[in-house]
């Protein structure tokens, strides 16, 4: 059997099981679609939102990237957060990272990695500000998770620059912004930072007439 049709049946054996449950399982999950999560995650394939929150598919809108970056110029990113604020009206945002990220320690090194740079450019002006603070960390695998973590921490701020956010913070007063950060050797979530709508910002950043 080849791998992919391994995929095939398991996906059978999976929507067997549920309408065994709940008869009603997909025909309600076809109907509609409110989400009170987005989660903006990493692509690794170890860190999957539905599974390691407990939450049942129609709970979280998701989207995920290398690194999970939230980049001003990326309209993938930028399309999801509008429909997901705007139109399944979101309550809450989650960055969520994890420990041993390779986007990360890419990001670390001087190696090139072709196209890849472009994306992960922006992780190094992380570690470009909060370089003296990373320097002084001794052990290396702690300073790649400590730059995962401001990393997290900066892709939050990113979210709250965009006028996407600050015109729903001005709306209808949310949506909740969170940082986490996942750890894969235990399986626990480990919150970094949150926002609460109407956060300022630096002046800079704020927009008029939303």
């Amino acid at each position: 059997m080849k791998a992919y049709e391994r995929l095939l049946l398991e996906n059978k054996a999976w929507a067997r099981e549920k309408v065994k449950e709940d008869p009603d399982y997909f025909h309600r999950l076809a109907q509609i679609q409110t989400p009170e999560f987005l989660w903006i995650g990493c692509s690794d394939s170890r860190v999957p939102a539905n599974e390691i929150t407990g939450t049942e598919p129609g709970e979280i809108f998701v989207q995920r990237n290398i690194a999970n970056m939230v980049i001003h110029t990326d309209l993938n990113l930028l399309s999801v957060l509008e429909y997901a604020v705007m139109h399944l009206k979101v309550r809450h945002i989650i960055v969520c990272g994890h420990y041993g990220c390779g986007g990360v320690k890419a990001a670390m090194s001087h190696n090139n990695f072709g196209i890849i740079n472009k994306w992960i450019r922006s992780i190094k002006d992380v570690y470009r500000i909060h370089e003296a603070e990373l320097t002084a960390i001794g052990n290396e695998d702690e300073r790649v998770n400590r730059l995962i973590e401001l990393n997290v921490e900066e892709q939050v701020l990113n979210l709250a620059k965009t006028s996407i956010i600050q015109k729903a913070w001005k709306d209808r007063q949310a949506p909740y912004l969170h940082g986490w950060v996942y750890g894969l050797d235990n399986g626990l979530i480990k919150p970094l930072k949150e926002m609460a709508p109407g956060t300022r910002l630096d002046h800079i950043y704020e927009y008029d007439d939303l």
